[in-house]
Order: C-alpha cells, then sequence, then structure tokens
C-alpha cells in the first residue's frame, strides 16, 4: 500500500511515517497543500507503481487549506480515496469535505490501528484502479 501523509505538522507526519514503515505501508509526507498536489501530478504522470491508493490529510494547514487540497486532488485524480484528519471542533468541516468527495474522515489524535483499518476500507470502497 503507497500513502500519501498531508499534514503541516512534520513531527506527527515523521511518527505515522515510522509507524506505518513498521507496518509495511509505504507512506509518502507532504506538510502543505501545494506540496501534495505536485506529488499527486507527479505520480499520474508515472506509471501506475507510482500512485497513491489513499490520501489521508489534515484539514487544517496554513496557506492552501484540507478542504481546498481536496477540492483540486479530486479534479487531478477524482477515484483516489481521501481521508480527512480533524480535531474535535472541526467535524462540521469535515463533513463539508465529505461532500466534496473525501472517503469520510477521524478524528485527531488517531491511533495507527485505526488510521490503518480507514486506509484499508477506503481502499476497498474505492473503484480505482490506481
Amino acid at each position: 500500500m503507497r500513502v500519501l501523509m498531508v499534514d503541516d505538522e512534520t513531527e506527527f507526519l515523521e511518527l505515522m511515517n515510522k509507524r506505518l514503515l513498521r507496518r509495511g505501508i509505504d507512506a509518502v509526507t507532504a506538510s502543505s497543500g501545494q506540496e501534495a498536489l505536485d506529488l499527486v501530478d507527479k505520480a499520474l504522470a508515472g506509471n501506475s507503481d507510482e500512485m497513491f491508493k489513499v490520501v489521508v490529510m489534515d484539514v487544517r494547514m496554513p496557506g492552501m487549506d484540507g478542504l481546498e487540497t481536496l477540492r483540486r486532488m479530486k479534479a487531478k485524480a477524482p477515484e483516489l480515496p481521501v481521508v480527512l484528519l480533524t480535531g474535535h471542533a472541526a467535524t462540521g468541516v469535515a463533513v463539508e469535505g465529505m461532500d466534496l468527495g473525501a472517503y469520510d474522515y477521524l478524528l485527531k489524535p488517531v491511533s495507527i490501528n485505526e488510521l490503518i483499518v480507514k486506509m484499508e476500507e477506503a481502499m476497498r470502497c474505492s473503484d480505482t484502479t490506481l
């Protein structure tokens, strides 16, 4: 499984990357919405093995937030499943993200096991061949 983790909190990204790697999951990280879009563009331009199977993205990020990133990502790769991460106070925003095409959302802090289960669900429910 190749996943794209998007969050402006670099410590969170590093921790999740290590935990996912220990479980045999190839995680690529991006610390901004624009960086995530650039990585998706690069993956789309490459062979199918380079494409992400799922994206996990924080909703609240400086600059381009998770909802705008989601909107642009879905325009490029509409079948790519996206799981949003949000704080308790931002659940309304996460629901808005689902209206924009996100598969689901999880509340931070999230356990690694819960995250992996949700990523696997998103991949199974996706009609993508990415």
